[in-house]
């Protein structure tokens, strides 16, 4: 069996964070990105490949800062997200702007992977765990055409001081298989109690802190593309008029479960999760950095030669 892809989602405009591209972010000891540790996660656990979704924008600037990095370690490949190129040849309506969800993106790579692959945002820290149980998953006969898995993190680990977030809420069986995950809005913690936003916006839902959250690491078999392509005609049809409208892929997952054609292993994990929603961000992911590599989790310089 070949090595697992990873597929990294790094196309979104990231309209919360402010001035400046968050997937390009220097926030490491030696100026790392909160990618390249993803991707040196991923390396270790045993990926052989790296797929990289971006803008055209984005392509050259990526290259450089990889290009001397990952040579003799992984294979890479860079997909540009084309939001005019649509499953089932759909038309897109020449006012869109904003691209089409991370539904769209990983069908985008479609060409680009014929194996096991896990999808991951880049600009979220998932933890060396996260991606050595995703590997192992990938690698194993658990993954099939109808058996994807997921990367469940505690609710609680997951959240933002400096303002809300959302997140795929997820209910699963004693069994560990996904039987909903649920996008919640407005996720905060005041006080030390966590709630979330009701679906409409004007009230209020708790919640423990200890549920499962959904996280965007997602593990699939090439599949995922053929239902994408299926599945994005239904959203096309709902949706058509809302140029802000978007092709999620949690709300794919959870179709797909509904209608029994899939199930998803949860891949429990202990790690924290960290990220750049806000701009005000970028001084804990500094900081947690810099203490996961006083702690040997890394080397100070993430990619020398010796690694």
């Amino acid at each position: 069996m070949s090595s697992p892809t990873l597929l990294v989602l790094a196309a979104g405009l990231g309209s919360r964070y402010g001035a400046g591209i968050k997937q390009m972010d220097p926030v490491g000891p030696d100026g790392e990105f909160v990618l390249d540790y993803s991707v040196y996660d991923a390396w270790k656990a045993g990926f052989g490949k790296v797929v990289f979704i971006i803008r055209e924008d984005l392509e050259d600037d990526l290259k450089a800062h990889f290009q001397d990095r990952l040579v003799g370690k992984v294979d890479v490949e860079y997909v540009v997200q084309d939001m005019k190129v649509l499953p089932g040849g759909v038309q897109c309506p020449g006012r869109r702007v904003k691209p089409w969800g991370t539904g769209h993106a990983i069908w985008s790579a479609r060409n680009a992977i014929n194996e096991p692959f896990a999808a991951i945002n880049a600009d979220d820290y998932y933890g060396s765990t996260s991606y050595e149980l995703m590997a192992q998953f990938l690698s194993s006969p658990q993954c099939d055409p109808a058996s994807y898995g997921m990367v469940g993190f505690e609710l609680n680990k997951t959240l933002s001081a400096n303002g809300t977030v959302s997140r795929g809420i997820c209910e699963k069986t004693r069994e560990g298989i996904l039987a909903s995950v649920i996008e919640r809005k407005g996720i905060e913690s005041i006080d030390g109690e966590i709630r979330c936003l009701t679906e409409d916006g004007h009230g209020f839902i708790p919640l423990t802190g200890r549920e499962t959250a959904s996280m965007n690491f997602w593990g699939f078999h090439p599949t995922i593309f053929r239902r994408l392509d299926r599945l994005f005609a239904e959203f096309w049809q709902r949706g058509c008029k809302d140029l802000k409208a978007e092709y999620y892929i949690p709300t794919v997952v959870d179709t797909l479960i509904q209608r029994e054609e899939i199930t998803v292993k949860v891949l429990e994990t202990t790690d924290r999760w960290f990220g750049m929603t806000y701009a005000e961000d970028r001084a804990i992911v500094k900081e947690r950095l810099k203490d996961l590599t006083a702690l040997g989790m890394y080397p100070h310089r993430l990619w020398n030669n010796e690694n």
